[in-house]
């Protein structure tokens, strides 16, 4: 059964709010696709930690209004939220039918779509820096434009 801020592990409680429902999220996602529990808690509150310190105002406020309902069912609608192994891969900037998509390397859908270009690299640029991995632009053909490293 998945956790939620009524039902989480007790290795939670001192966490600030936006960490624990992060960490929450995680580690449902880490649970739905097979992890055994005593892996997923450190993991998720590890990653949840690394997030934190590098999340925007925006993307913690937006954790700390998550509903019950929400952290409980992350990981179906929003996949690549809850797979920690995502946080080494660089972000690449790819054409979409919507525009210019950020996508995760291996995960299974983008995390963002921006009408233009320049918003979609300075997004992947923002989320690669904060994760220490590489922005990765391509070309509309899907041929790569630029590669640019960032290293922690």
């Amino acid at each position: 059964m998945p956790w939620d801020t009524q039902d989480y592990p007790d290795s939670l409680k001192n966490l600030d709010t936006a960490v624990r429902k992060k960490a929450i999220t995680i580690a449902n996602g880490m649970l739905h696709e097979g992890y055994e529990e005593g892996r997923a808690i450190p993991i998720a509150t590890e990653q949840a930690k690394e997030w934190y310190s590098n999340a925007t105002d925006n993307d913690i406020n937006k954790v700390k209004q998550m509903t019950d309902k929400e952290l409980r069912t992350r990981d179906e609608e929003n996949p690549q939220n809850s797979r920690p192994e995502l946080m080494e891969k660089g972000e690449h900037v790819i054409a979409h039918e919507d525009g210019w998509a950020v996508q995760a390397e291996d995960a299974r859908q983008p995390s963002e779509v921006f009408g233009k270009k320049e918003e979609a690299v300075n997004r992947a640029k923002e989320i690669a820096q904060n994760k220490g991995t590489a922005a990765i632009i391509h070309k509309q053909d899907g041929s790569i434009q630029e590669n640019i490293p960032y290293n922690k």
